[in-house]
């Protein structure tokens, strides 16, 4: 069998269950596995500030892939290793095509989400309220998002489009396209824009040439849209059960859904299983 040396885990439909929470047996495969030397990361879309409350359960997690590759973290260190921003232009054409719409927009600045105060009063119109209880504390409330982001010009990794219906996020998308950027769907309704050419794929390889690991010695696990890059260069791909048709495709092996510690199942056959 081959031998595997890092995991990388998205969260959301993959490492989190369908509560947002992480299973015993998942915590405790994690751990396992960083005891034995593995090293065990997050590919993830969320930023660092949207990873607090899982900080001290993930403690043997050293690196985050966050905002779907545009941030990597030292969680160890608390310590931002690499970034990737979206021009200013780019960020101010991008809120010139959300505002008309009835849409969300969500930034993320130095791993620190924000957003309007009046839209995360009304997460369930975007699709969005199985967030609610962790926007509420870790998102910095605006009252208008634009101007504050006029006012201080802030570094923009990754800015989300949250709407209220899937044809609204065509229409965006339809315009966002044209733009020089990374887009990737999310949820039921969302737009992830990323700087051009990032991805969970781009962080993955830039992580591992810092930690000197072959990519083809990485096992990345997913479920949606935001994952299908950096499955593609993993060494071993692997979707969840729960994964779009589409994901289960393009990958190696399918494991058990988020809510039957398939993440766990991966880490046990083949992270540890090889040994």
């Amino acid at each position: 069998m081959q031998t595997y040396d890092l995991i990388g885990l998205d969260m959301d439909g993959t490492l989190l269950n369908s509560q947002k929470t992480i299973s015993p047996v998942t915590l405790d495969a994690i751990n396992r596995a960083a005891a034995a030397g593995k090293t065990v990361i997050l590919s993830t879309g969320r930023g660092i500030s949207e990873l607090t409350q899982f900080g001290e359960q993930l403690s043997s997690i050293h690196y985050y892939v966050c905002e779907s590759g545009a941030l990597i973290y030292d969680a160890w260190e608390k310590q931002i290793l690499h970034a990737e921003t979206l021009p200013p232009t780019i960020v101010e054409q991008l809120m010139e095509i959300a505002v008309p719409e009835d849409t969300m927009l969500y930034l993320m600045s130095n791993g620190y989400s924000y957003a309007n105060r009046r839209d995360l009063a009304q997460l369930a119109h975007f699709q969005m309220d199985i967030y609610q209880e962790m926007m509420n504390t870790m998102v910095n409330q605006k009252e208008d998002l634009v101007s504050y982001y006029q006012e201080t010009c802030c570094p923009v990794e990754k800015l989300n489009m949250f709407s209220a219906s899937p044809e609204i996020r065509e229409r965006l998308f339809s315009q966002v396209q044209k733009l020089p950027v990374a887009t990737a769907y999310a949820e039921e309704t969302s737009l992830e824009i990323s700087p051009s050419g990032v991805t969970k794929a781009s962080g993955l390889i830039w992580l591992c040439q810092y930690l000197q690991i072959p990519l083809e010695r990485t096992i990345i696990a997913g479920d949606a849209d935001n994952d299908a890059d950096v499955l593609r260069i993993a060494g071993l791909s692997v979707a969840m059960d729960n994964a779009l048709p589409h994901i289960k495709e393009l990958c190696d092996i399918i494991t058990a859904d988020n809510d039957h510690d398939g993440c766990a199942q991966v880490i046990d056959t083949y992270l540890l299983g090889g040994e």
